[in-house]
């Protein structure tokens, strides 16, 4: 399938991510089964469903990524080439790996498969981009840790059609390239085999009686202090230096997050790259498509690694999340001067929304009229996944998101 560069690359946890991903403007997706990869949730695709996920998304031209970047045990290989006849069996465009055992074992099983070497490989330098190549890699995902000055050097020595996926944007992890035994030694939850209870956002008091004189920033209360809280990534103000470096794919992070997250990020992705490509010489992000991002659940942002060693990379006050915005409805149709949604979080007729129409930018308006599905009027739509409609002059197509500022 045509690949499309710069490419925005976007997570698909289960099918409504999917469907928010495809909808909203990436160029591909990745998304994972029941085993062998990276995100151990109740979600994934079963077999059926990763049929059904891939048969959609080629549908609409986006090529699909599955994820097989957990180090798998001694028990598991067995299983292992079965499933990977059956992604090709499926239509899969590239398999995501990081042991070099199942590297060699997807060039065997399914010779013509594209291969991904996962960013849990802990590529930092050519030699290993260019090594991994010879052996079949057609795309690299290099480790979070690394600057635009090198992804530029990689870039440089290593053979043009190897392609170079970078993380562009979502949370970050404490460890190297997310290789972290914190999670197994807390709380008995591997996070190499996708299962991380993030220990790293917990709150800790650190005390060290044997070292005076180094001194360690911390902004403590009575829960203590967060001191391996990372910051999130967020890279969209800089999409022209990312290309410039020689990334091909930008990959935003959040298989685990909602859809919509999925959606509002996604968008604004792709309209900062379509922005680019108009005008490379001139590329400035619009405020708006900034502001989109922080209207997701999300942390402090930062640039990570990018322009060189992060000053201000952790965040000490809280482990959790900044969230300004609650998800009301979706959008189903619009027929003659109504909106007929789909409801997800009380919302109340007179109420001011957002609505965000996929590939567009964001327009207030004004419930009026409110009513549920049998057409009765209604002051307020309470029930979860109700039907309601409401008068309004915008034909916003299927799939825009409602949304209101939280109080």
């Amino acid at each position: 399938m045509l690949k499309k560069y710069p490419e925005v690359l976007a997570p698909a946890g289960d099918r409504e991510r999917l469907t928010a991903a495809v909808t909203f403007g990436a160029d591909a997706v990745y998304l994972g089964g029941k085993e062998f990869g990276m995100r151990a949730t109740p979600q994934n695709f079963d077999r059926d469903q990763m049929k059904e996920a891939v048969d959609f998304a080629h549908q609409r031209g986006v090529p699909v990524y599955v994820t097989c970047n957990t180090l798998p045990s001694n028990e598991e290989i067995e299983r292992l080439p079965d499933y990977l006849r059956f992604l090709q069996a499926c239509g899969v465009d590239a398999v995501i790996v990081a042991d070099i055992g199942v590297l060699m074992l997807c060039k065997r099983v399914i010779p013509e498969m594209e291969i991904h070497m996962s960013t849990q490989t802990g590529i930092v330098n050519y030699l290993t981009a260019t090594e991994l190549y010879q052996m079949g890699v057609k795309r690299v995902v290099l480790a979070r840790e690394l600057s635009l000055d090198a992804i530029r050097e990689i870039r440089e020595k290593t053979p043009p059609d190897l392609e170079i996926e970078a993380f562009v944007h979502g949370a970050m992890c404490m460890s190297f390239s997310g290789r972290c035994l914190l999670s197994s030694y807390m709380a008995h939850r591997d996070a190499n085999r996708g299962a991380c209870a993030q220990p790293c956002r917990w709150g800790y008091y650190l005390m060290e009686e044997k070292r005076p004189g180094e001194y360690y920033k911390l902004e403590e209360d009575e829960r203590g202090s967060y001191i391996l809280n990372a910051k999130d990534l967020c890279m969209i103000e800089h999409i022209d230096k990312l290309v410039q470096a020689g990334v091909t794919s930008l990959k935003i992070e959040g298989r685990a997050k909602s859809a919509y997250y999925v959606s509002v990020v996604t968008n604004a992705y792709r309209l900062a790259v379509d922005a680019y490509l108009r005008d490379p010489e001139h590329f400035l992000l619009e405020d708006w498509l900034y502001e989109e991002v922080t209207k997701v659940s999300h942390r402090q942002y930062s640039t990570g690694f990018y322009f060189g060693r992060p000053e201000q990379g952790q965040f000490y006050e809280n482990g959790g999340y900044i969230r300004r915005y609650d998800v009301v409805g979706v959008v189903r149709a619009y027929e003659a001067g109504v909106l007929y949604g789909e409801q997800r979080n009380k919302f109340l007729d007179g109420d001011e929304l957002e609505v965000l129409p996929p590939r567009g930018r964001p327009e207030s308006v004004k419930v009026r009229d409110l009513r549920d599905g049998e057409g009765t009027p209604i002051e307020a739509a309470p029930h979860a996944a109700m039907a309601f409609s409401f008068a309004c002059e915008t034909p916003f197509p299927a799939g825009s998101i409602l949304r209101k500022r939280m109080e």
